[in-house]
């Protein structure tokens, strides 16, 4: 499979570099940075501190998905709907690990997977989608007499709250109980807030030092709790999940999909 990697110079193209680079049926025909990044026109390998690689990092989105199959995400919200865009312009299947998508954005995504394979997800690691999906089951067994807390921690570079992952277990409970999530949130709470409304799914965000990921869905009830939890280790794990999303596009038709897709747990 043909890749581009984008925002190459992240903590997270570098992953993907290295996992792409060791995937014997993956191989990287373009990286990407925004414009007037030092990295540029520079090899790829060289600017990674290694051996030239013969592929040059550039902004020109149309020449990188030129001949590609996949493009690979984890950048920041507007250069995930301009590479949205190039890709569906190109053909080429985008795989979304970007957090912090509002409402618009997600729509503008929707509009390009009616054109191409488009995966996203808030968290590409098995584990967490397995969470996902265990998280939807629970809540759909257990009444409203039981609160949902979903709680995160993340290193201090981390720039949105919940995270992507939090949100998308908060969306797993709420698809479990047949509501909306947008209706039946509590988050930041400060000061004197009342009691706990019934049904709510309440988040909390912890910030600092170099957590990689934490998450715990709460389910407090009549005399007892029930939490469910994953902590990533490893950053390569989400890079892992982002190259066997990348393959599972291969033949597939347009759509918006999951990483629960990818790996049957829809």
């Amino acid at each position: 499979m043909k890749l581009v990697i984008a925002g190459v110079s992240g903590r997270m193209g570098r992953m993907l570099v290295a996992a792409a680079s060791d995937d014997p049926s993956a191989r990287i025909v373009a990286a990407t940075e925004r414009e007037g990044h030092d990295w540029i026109g520079r090899d790829l390998g060289a600017a990674l501190g290694g051996a030239p690689r013969g592929i040059p990092v550039t902004d020109d989105l149309a020449a990188a998905l030129r001949d590609a199959d996949a493009v690979i995400d984890f950048t920041a919200p507007a250069a995930t709907l301009t590479l949205s865009a190039a890709a569906a312009q190109a053909g080429a299947a985008h795989i979304v690990g970007t957090t912090g998508l509002s409402d618009d954005d997600i729509a503008v995504i929707d509009a390009a997977a009616r054109r191409i394979p488009v995966v996203r997800a808030g968290n590409m690691s098995l584990g967490v989608n397995l969470l996902t999906a265990l998280v939807r089951r629970v809540a759909a067994t257990l009444g409203d007499d039981y609160d949902i807390e979903v709680v995160e921690a993340h290193h201090r570079r981390k720039v949105d709250a919940p995270s992507g992952t939090a949100l998308m277990l908060g969306q797993a409970a709420a698809d479990g109980r047949g509501v909306d999530l947008a209706g039946h949130s509590d988050r930041g709470r400060d000061g004197i807030t009342g009691a706990r409304a019934p049904g709510h799914i309440g988040f909390a965000s912890v910030r600092g030092g170099d957590i990689v990921g934490e998450h715990d869905v709460i389910f407090a009830g009549p005399g007892e709790v029930l939490t469910l939890r994953h902590v990533a280790t490893d950053r390569a794990l989400f890079a892992r999940g982002a190259l066997r999303a990348a393959h599972w596009t291969a033949g597939r038709a347009p759509g918006h999909y999951a990483m629960t897709d990818v790996l049957g747990l829809t």
